[in-house]
């Protein structure tokens, strides 16, 4: 009888062992959150924005948190990611995923832009100006972010309307993706294109 109860003790002791319940406490199990390594990246990123959304459905509220994260390789690669999750870090890794997917080529001229650009999005109006080297990047927040992650170094930037990071950022994207190749940039290209020819023949 003694041995019975030795050994009723010791299981009961393993099952509130979390290293053996992984369950935890009442089988709820233990949430855990999961963050990408050093090596899994292959572009660096920036949390824009983190907002805690609800959603009402039939048996009451749901909330979860909506990341907006801008991805870029600093090279002229640039996209924006929107992911949606109850755990902070997974949406961010859900953003993440998506910008990555997204990502649009920028048309650089050295360590700025060609040329003066304009865009819309919603109610966010955004100007983007060259600058001579060692300008810096002057712009706000949102605008600074993209600009920085997409190898651009020396930028004037105006915002007008709406201040939604959002918005803002979609329309920074769209006036990059508006950008036209300049002489200079299409000579280069032309020449790339015939080294890397003259390389594979």
């Amino acid at each position: 009888m003694e041995k019975d109860m030795t050994k009723n003790n010791n299981s009961g002791a393993n099952n509130n062992n979390p290293a053996n319940n992984p369950q935890g406490d009442g089988g709820r199990g233990v949430r855990r959150t999961f963050s990408p390594g050093d090596g899994q990246q292959q572009y660096d990123y920036e949390v824009l924005d983190v907002a805690r959304v609800v959603r009402v459905v039939k048996g009451g509220r749901r909330f979860s948190f909506r990341a907006s994260v801008v991805v870029g390789d600093r090279a002229g690669k640039v996209g924006l990611g929107v992911g949606k999750s109850r755990d902070v870090q997974n949406a961010i890794n859900k953003a993440y995923d998506n910008g990555a997917k997204q990502m649009q080529s920028v048309i650089l001229d050295g360590s700025t832009i060609a040329h003066v650009v304009r865009a819309k999005f919603s109610g966010s109006q955004v100007m983007l100006r060259p600058a001579r080297p060692g300008t810096g990047i002057i712009a706000g927040g949102t605008v600074r972010l993209i600009a920085d992650l997409a190898g651009i170094h020396d930028l004037v930037s105006k915002r007008a309307g709406s201040a939604n990071k959002m918005n803002t950022a979609r329309a920074t994207l769209s006036a990059l993706a508006s950008l036209m190749p300049t002489k200079k940039n299409t000579k280069k290209t032309v020449k790339k294109e015939a080294v890397t020819a003259s390389k594979g023949a």
